[in-house]
């Protein structure tokens, strides 16, 4: 596979940021006003992908004209779904998100919406909006009779991981998820109608305005989610425990949550890191060369694997908290599909007020321990698409307890079987780290090794290769037929998967598996690249032949398609 990283990245990937490669915020904000996209050119329209619409204002991609037609848009999809309650909206740290916040709010209000944002204009993490939703739902449904139709949403402003220049804005219908492609399909179109109409259509308040209006209310989010969380995670037994733990924020949007969750529930918690400063220049480099605020990611998340002797657990969490970083002291980072399995393991084990037929919710990319974890709980698993809105049906109903994805983010049940949240949550999985640590007296890492004495230690890899707009629309679109081999690394393939498993709903891909490993490839839908998952329980030369042979095949298919 191609190395797309120089030599030059490579040095400085586990640093700190050198000042050259830090983002220049004056100018992202001005362009973020001053380039307007050109409705002509595709890259510059609005697009929807499994995290809502993201992109630079530098590039025409994440710009005012963007913001104020998909917020347009939102309003009308509402309107149209007869949706009449608060809209809870959240941004993180990147520089662009307050600029985002600003230009929605702007048209929320104009179009009379009831909305929620957190007191003086704080950072509100994914998970908290997705907890507010739901409860808010729940709560009216329950206890009003006369408007048991009103519900709320929401939308959250991030790019999640991605670089300091990026912006990102996703919609969580009332299910408090994220927007499955129906109604993402409906407010990019409608998004990028406005546009080339010139924004005629978009209502609009100036900021002031709507400050001052009666439809824009400053709403304490930390308090409902920190005394929701003991309903989730075991606090009481972190603090009989008394663990030290350390937590670093990576300059994100729950930094202003943890001394809130650590005086409520008495525990020992250290900050190893109070910062926020739009360049993200304390961050640690990623693998290529760039700041990513990637708790999953080993280079990133240097910083806190260097103090791992310091506490009896620690984490991370990217920008919105939607993802979680575990560290320990005997395993470092754990690796993201360790983790998933550990925490099914657990949860499953101790958590008596689940529905014992709840299954478990995993991606199709996500390691097999973790179907093998489920035979030894004598758990059905639902795999699905890449996407954590395939779990939301799932976790409103009961019917998932647990849903994970292998880029490190997942959400499970509250402790009685009821909804916690529908969107990934990193407090909770961060938090269960520290539950599993107390109850177990060991940490997450050795609870894994202890897992793979009973079901095989797996090499999992994620690598892409570059791919066309026409080979990644063929990739997206292959059929099982279209796949000749009938071995893969020497093992006789076993199945040809374009649809998951778990809802029968397009995987955008492939999946060959055989009895000892499996790759799956699937084109990026943001880059001219296709992206390669594989895992072996052989060991590493037969993960790389896997690897290799991965490649011809897809390469095949693009030859034959020609």
């Amino acid at each position: 596979m191609p190395d797309f990283c120089s030599k030059s990245d490579r040095l400085l990937a586990g640093k700190i940021a050198t000042d050259d490669i830090l983002a220049n915020i004056p100018r992202l904000v001005s362009d973020y006003y001053t380039i307007s996209p050109d409705p002509a050119v595709s890259a510059q329209r609005v697009q929807f992908g499994t995290s809502g619409h993201r992109g630079t204002s530098s590039r025409a991609t994440f710009n005012e004209a963007h913001i104020l037609a998909v917020s347009q848009a939102i309003c009308e999809y509402r309107r149209d779904q007869g949706i009449t309650g608060p809209m809870f909206v959240g941004m993180d740290t990147h520089a662009l998100s307050e600029p985002a916040l600003i230009s929605a709010v702007e048209v929320f209000a104009a179009n009379q919406v009831d909305v929620r944002i957190h007191e003086g204009r704080g950072y509100t993490p994914t998970p908290v909006i997705s907890h507010a939703i739901v409860s808010f739902n729940r709560d009216n449904n329950q206890n009003n009779d006369r408007n048991k139709n009103l519900q709320a949403d929401g939308v959250v402003i991030t790019p999640s991981h991605n670089p300091p220049e990026d912006g990102g804005f996703k919609y969580n219908p009332p299910h408090g998820g994220p927007a499955g492609t129906d109604v993402t399909n409906w407010v990019q179109d409608r998004a990028n109608e406005l546009i080339a109409l010139g924004l005629k259509g978009v209502k609009r308040l100036t900021f002031t305005d709507a400050l001052a209006s009666d439809y824009v209310t400053e709403y304490d989010y930390v308090t409902p989610y920190v005394n929701d969380l003991e309903n989730v995670v075991d606090m009481e037994a972190i603090r009989k425990a008394g663990l030290k733990i350390g937590v670093d924020p990576l300059g994100g949007s729950g930094l202003y949550f943890w001394e809130p969750i650590a005086e409520r529930y008495g525990l020992d918690i250290e900050l190893v890191s109070r910062k926020v400063d739009p360049t993200f220049s304390f961050m640690h480099v990623d693998k290529d060369g760039k700041i990513r605020m990637d708790c999953s990611s080993a280079c990133s998340m240097a910083g806190l694997i260097n103090m791992k002797d310091s506490f009896d657990i620690a984490f991370g969490n990217d920008p919105d908290f939607d993802r979680h970083g575990i560290v320990t002291r005997t395993h470092g980072l754990l690796n993201p599909n360790h983790y998933l399995a550990v925490a099914i393991d657990y949860l499953y084990r101790h958590r008596e007020g689940w529905p014992k037929s709840a299954r478990i919710g995993k991606t199709l990319v996500s390691s097999s321990i973790i179907g093998r974890v489920a035979e030894g709980l004598e758990r059905e698993v639902c795999e699905v698409p890449v996407g954590f809105k395939w779990f939301v049906d799932g976790l409103t109903s009961g019917d998932l307890a647990f849903g994970g994805e292998e880029s490190a983010g997942a959400a499970f049940l509250r402790r009685d079987g009821t909804t916690w949240c529908t969107d990934k949550d990193g407090f909770i999985l961060a938090l269960l780290a520290a539950e599993i640590t107390a109850v177990t007296g060991k940490n997450p890492g050795e609870l894994y090794d202890e897992l793979t004495e009973k079901y095989g230690s797996p090499v999992y890899e994620r690598l892409q290769a570059p791919a066309d707009n026409e080979q990644k629309k063929i990739l997206s679109g292959l059929s099982p037929d279209k796949v000749r081999a009938e071995t893969l690394a020497g093992d006789p393939i076993t199945a040809k998967i374009t649809h998951a498993s778990g809802n029968g709903a397009a995987i955008g891909g492939l999946k060959v598996e055989t009895a000892n490993g499996w790759f799956a490839a699937r084109p990026s839908g943001t880059e001219a690249v296709y992206k390669i998952y594989t895992e072996s329980f052989m060991g590493k030369e037969h993960l790389k032949q896997i690897q290799e042979e991965a490649q011809a095949m897809v390469s095949e298919v693009f030859r034959n398609a020609e």
